[in-house]
Parts: C-alpha cells; sequence; structure tokens
C-alpha cells in the first residue's frame, strides 16, 4: 500500500508541476486532472474513500468543467504557427497509464489496501454536520466566492464581444 501511495504522490508532483509548466491552457487542465485523480488516489490508499470520491466529483468534476467553461468564454486562440506534437502527450500518458495501473491493482484485488492503525470511518453525515455546524462561515463564504465568480465570468462574457468594454 505504500507503494501506491508514493507513486501516487509522485503522480500528483509530477502533474502539477507539468500543469503549471505548460504553455497551452488546455494541456495544463488535462495535467490538472491527472493531479487531481492522483491526489484522490492518495486519499484512497489512506484509507479515506469517501474523500477520494469527494476528490473526484467536486474538483475532477465540477471545478474543471468550471474551468472548461470559463476557457470557453474567454475564447483563447492557440498560438500560431505552433502544431502540437506527440512528444507533449508522452509525460502525460505515461502518468495516466500509472494511475489507471493503481486502479486496476486495487480494483482485482492484487494489492491489498489495509492501512495500519486504529480506521475512523468518516461517513456523508459526518461531513454534512461538520460542514454545516463548525465550518459553516467557510461554506458560505466559498458559496459567496464562486457566485462572484459566475456573475463575472457572465459579465465577461456578455460584453467581450464589444471591444472588451462595457456600455
Amino acid at each position: 500500500m505504500s507503494v501506491l501511495f508514493y507513486i501516487s504522490a509522485a503522480v500528483a508532483i509530477a502533474g502539477s508541476l507539468m500543469m503549471v509548466t505548460r504553455r497551452n491552457a488546455m494541456h495544463g487542465l488535462v495535467n490538472l486532472i491527472v493531479a487531481f485523480l492522483a491526489i484522490a488516489c492518495v486519499f484512497w490508499t489512506l484509507g479515506a474513500p469517501f474523500v477520494a470520491a469527494l476528490q473526484i466529483v467536486v474538483y475532477a468534476g465540477a471545478i474543471l468543467v468550471l474551468f472548461v467553461f470559463a476557457m470557453m468564454i474567454l475564447n483563447l486562440k492557440p498560438e500560431a504557427g505552433r502544431q502540437g506534437s506527440i512528444v507533449e502527450w508522452i509525460i502525460p500518458g505515461i502518468l495516466v497509464a500509472t494511475l489507471l495501473a493503481q486502479v486496476i491493482f486495487v480494483l482485482t484485488g492484487i494489492c491489498d489496501l489495509q492501512v495500519p492503525g486504529k480506521q475512523i470511518v468518516v461517513g456523508p453525515e459526518a461531513v454534512g454536520e461538520s460542514l454545516f455546524t463548525v465550518y459553516a462561515l467557510g461554506a458560505e463564504i466559498a458559496s459567496v466566492l464562486l457566485m462572484a465568480g459566475l456573475a463575472a465570468a457572465f459579465h465577461y462574457g456578455a460584453f467581450s464581444g464589444q471591444g472588451g468594454e462595457d456600455e
């Protein structure tokens, strides 16, 4: 299990580094997906399958869809004269293949995922209760920030066809 943890952590670090070093925003987004999935594998190997599922649903699902939506609104054009090559996809392909192999090992039972020590099972009820009692202020601030980002994206998208200036 510790081998899978270290492999997942290495893939997460590599995916994150590649995400911030890519010039093409879509390539960076693909590497961000790889990093999020690797972080979910890290949570899974630490014995927190519910947190891993939340990582996939919330970050790899909802947040990345929001990023794709923002990129569509911004209508980014690829750099002129620069063609994408197969070499740019080799390292992300290796990282994704590594994550896929880990998932296959876990799902087929080849690798035993017994976490040593005392295990505390955290379910959706406990997460929901703490989110809306102890962390209620943080949840509300996050929702206000997301709403402000949505309003800004709508405003930018509505007036971007007019030279970027609103009337």
